[in-house]
Formats: structure tokens, C-alpha cells, sequence
């Protein structure tokens, strides 16, 4: 698939065009985001996926990393997509549409403790199908605690995408709960693990939805992958 080649978006640190590109692409990044953002459908198996149209995003982590505060934080709204203590809520593949012009889709959380048999088989079906057969899937983003940095779960879900060949960013969450020096150190051994995953993207962004910190940058990297013009 054509669409799952490396590459896909330019780093804001290595911009040609300096700070004046860079300035310009997270204002992009704003005004994309401020657009209407409305919940399409829930998929829970693959024969209810969408027509295949909009370049898509998906939001991949383990549970209770804050996919979903992530994903309000980036649209800025509360409500758009559901918030829980409990992990595992979301198990269905949650599409957005993002002003016709990006599909954002929340992925099922991985990882959690004791989790039934057939619920993880039917999430790896899920999750699988979708990454190895959606041809407008542009990029997956994995979400990674910063308090615990890589899991083996994580490591199992890079993989996961390596083998679908989709190209995917790996971003720190809850980068607020952390002290600097923790998160400085969780950082750079993020930073160095990635280098040998062949379809990784090289910019790690660190976040908080909380605090904001990290949003703007990480809008400007999607906007990059979204529709020039908005579809009728």
C-alpha cells in the first residue's frame, strides 16, 4: 500500500523554511482542529467499517494512557470523545470526522490486566483488519504514558504496525505528572528505541493534555496528512 510508505509529514525541527514554515504550520494546525469535529460510527467489526475516503489518523495505546483526553485536547473539546477511570471502555473503532477534510479514529486501549480471552482475540481481528487492509489509513499514533514509558505491549503494537507497514508516531502522554529530569531520561530512551523500528516516524512529541503542552506541535504534524480542501 503506497499510502504506508515512511515519510508522510515533515518535522516541525527540520523545517527548510526555519521558524517562519514552522510558525506556519502549527497555525494550519489550529485552524484545521478548530473546525467542526463530529462522531461518525462505532465499528466493532470490520464489515462495519466507513467507505474508505478521508485521509485517516489512528490513536493506538494502552488503556487508560489518555487517548481520549488526547483527542478533546487536540479538537479542543470536553465531550467528543469519551473519557474513563475504567480501562478498556472503548472497544470499538471510533471514527471522527475532522472538517471533511480528516478522519480521526480512536483505537480500542491494549494492555489491560486480565482482560477475557475472546475480547483480546477479537481486538487483535479488529485492530489487525483495520491496519493491514485500510489503504486511506495515513498514519497510527501511539500513545505512551511518560510516567512508564515503552511497555512490552507497546512494543507488541509497534510491531504490530511494522508488520502492516503503516507508518506511525510515538507520542508521550501525562508529560505534567512526571518530574523533568524523569521525563527527559524517558525521552531519550523513546527516542533511541524507535530508531531500529523500520516504520516509525523519527519525531517524538511529548504531551499533556491537561496542560496543553505538545498539542500545537502535534496538530501541525497531522495537518500535514489531511485533505488540502474540504469535500462537499
Amino acid at each position: 500500500m503506497g499510502d504506508h510508505a515512511p515519510g508522510g509529514g515533515q518535522a516541525l525541527t527540520e523545517s527548510p523554511d526555519g521558524d517562519a514554515a514552522a510558525a506556519g504550520l502549527i497555525e494550519a494546525g489550529r485552524l484545521l482542529f478548530a473546525r467542526e469535529c463530529t462522531f461518525l460510527r462505532g465499528v466493532a467489526a470490520l464489515d462495519g467499517l466507513p467507505p474508505a475516503g478521508l485521509p485517516e489518523i489512528a490513536f493506538a495505546g494502552r488503556s487508560n494512557v489518555g487517548k481520549s483526553s488526547l483527542i478533546n485536547a487536540l479538537t479542543g473539546r470536553n465531550t467528543l470523545a469519551r473519557t474513563s477511570n475504567t480501562p478498556g471502555r472503548t472497544q470499538e473503532l471510533n471514527f471522527f470526522d475532522l472538517g471533511r477534510r480528516l478522519m480521526l479514529v480512536d483505537m480500542p486501549g491494549y494492555g489491560f490486566a486480565q482482560a477475557p480471552k475472546g475480547m483480546v482475540e477479537r481486538w487483535t481481528r479488529l485492530v489487525n483488519g483495520y491496519l493491514k487492509g485500510r489503504a486511506v489509513l495515513r498514519r497510527a499514533v501511539v500513545l505512551v504514558d511518560s510516567r512508564h514509558g515503552l511497555k512490552d505491549s507497546d512494543r507488541d503494537m509497534m510491531k504490530m504496525l511494522d508488520q502492516a507497514a503503516v507508518v506511525y508516531q510515538v507520542v508521550l502522554t501525562k508529560a505534567d505528572k512526571i518530574k523533568a529530569a524523569e521525563l527527559d531520561a524517558v525521552r531519550a530512551s523513546t527516542l533511541e528505541e524507535i530508531k531500529s523500528r523500520v516504520a516509525a516516524h523519527p519525531t517524538l512529541i511529548v504531551t499533556s493534555s491537561q496542560e496543553g503542552l505538545g498539542i500545537a506541535e502535534l496538530r501541525a504534524e497531522l495537518t500535514t496528512l489531511a485533505e488540502g480542501e474540504p469535500r462537499p
